[in-house]
C-alpha cells in the first residue's frame, strides 16, 4: 500500500514528527510513503508564506530513509499551494530541488486563503465555485511543475453553506481541466481527508472521479493527507474499492517525478490479508 499524501511538522499545520509518521506507516504494513509538507506562497494576498527550510527537510527525509531504509521506501515530496501570479516561483522549486512527487493544490483564491472563508464574502455559492475552478483552469493551462492535483474539490470543504453543489452545476469546468491534464499525463489523487472531514466523499467525489475515468485518466494517486499519526492510510481499504467500482485498475508511485503503476486487485488482497491479521 501506498501513502502519497503526509505532512509532518514541518507543515504549519502538522502534528507529528516524520519518524512518528513512518512508525505508523510501518505499523500497518504501508510499502511506500511519500512526505508532502506545505509550500504556499504569497498565501493571502499580503507577502505572507507558509514555508519550510528545505536543506532540514530533506535533511530530515533522508535521516528516516537511512534509519528505516530495511522497512519502508521513503520518498520527497511537496505539496505545492499554487495560485496564477505565483507559478514562476512554485516552478523555480521543483526545478531546484530533487523531489520524486509534487502536488498541486490551490489553498488560496483570488488571494484570499479558503480556510479562513474571507473569499466567499459576497459571492453566492455558485460564483464561489466558478471562480475556484477558472483559477485551477488558469493553473492547468499554464503551469507543468507538478505530478498530480491535490483534493480537487476542496471549494466544498468551505464557505458555510449547507450542502455542496451537484457536479452538474460546474462540470463543464471539471471537463475542461481533465482534458487538459490528461493531454499533458497529469493526474489527480484521491484524497480519503473528505471523509475524515465528514463531508460524506473523498477529495474530489466519487462522482468527479467518474467523469475523470470516463474521459480517460489513468493517473491517480492515494492519499490521507494525515497531519497526526492515525490519519495515515486513513480509509484506503474502501477508497480502492470504489476506484475498482468506477473502473480504475491501478494506482500511481512517482519516484524522481516518474509514475508507477500498481494494479489496485494486488492491493485490495494485501488490504483484505492486512484486515484478518
Amino acid at each position: 500500500m501506498y501513502d502519497f499524501h503526509i505532512h509532518s511538522n514541518f507543515s504549519p499545520d502538522g502534528f507529528m514528527q516524520m519518524e512518528e509518521a513512518v512508525e505508523a506507516a510501518i505499523e500497518k504494513g504501508l510499502k511506500e510513503i511519500c512526505f508532502t509538507d506545505h509550500m504556499d506562497y504569497d498565501y493571502d494576498g499580503n507577502g505572507n508564506n507558509y514555508k519550510f527550510d528545505y536543506k532540514k527537510y530533506f535533511s530530515s527525509i533522508e535521516a528516516c530513509q537511512k534509519k528505516y531504509a530495511n522497512k519502508i521506501v521513503i520518498n520527497k515530496g511537496v505539496e505545492m499551494g499554487v495560485q496564477p501570479h505565483i507559478i514562476n516561483r512554485c516552478q523555480e522549486d521543483i526545478e531546484k530541488y530533487p523531489f520524486d512527487f509534487v502536488i498541486a493544490s490551490i489553498h488560496s483564491v483570488e488571494k484570499s486563503e479558503l480556510f479562513l472563508n474571507n473569499f466567499f464574502h459576497g459571492k453566492t455559492q455558485k460564483k464561489a465555485y466558478e471562480i475556484y475552478f477558472e483559477e485551477l483552469a488558469d493553473i492547468v493551462n499554464n503551469y507543468d511543475g507538478y505530478c498530480v492535483l491535490g483534493h480537487l474539490d476542496i471549494i466544498k470543504r468551505y464557505g458555510n453553506f449547507d450542502i455542496s453543489l451537484p457536479l452538474e452545476t460546474y462540470e463543464e469546468f471539471t471537463t475542461v481541466i481533465f482534458k487538459k491534464l490528461i493531454e499533458k499525463g497529469k493526474g489527480i489523487e484521491i484524497n480519503t481527508s473528505g471523509i475524515r472531514y465528514n463531508l460524506g466523499d473523498y477529495h474530489p467525489s466519487l462522482d468527479i472521479l467518474t467523469l475523470y475515468h470516463r474521459l480517460g485518466g489513468e493517473v491517480i494517486t492515494l492519499g490521507s493527507d494525515a497531519h497526526y499519526p492515525h490519519h495515515v492510510a486513513f480509509d484506503f481499504h474502501h477508497a480502492l474499492k470504489q476506484l475498482k467500482e468506477i473502473g480504475f485498475q491501478y494506482i500511481t508511485t512517482f519516484k524522481q517525478m516518474k509514475p508507477s503503476f500498481h494494479p489496485i486487485n494486488k492491493l485490495l488482497d494485501w488490504g483484505n490479508m492486512q484486515r484478518n491479521l
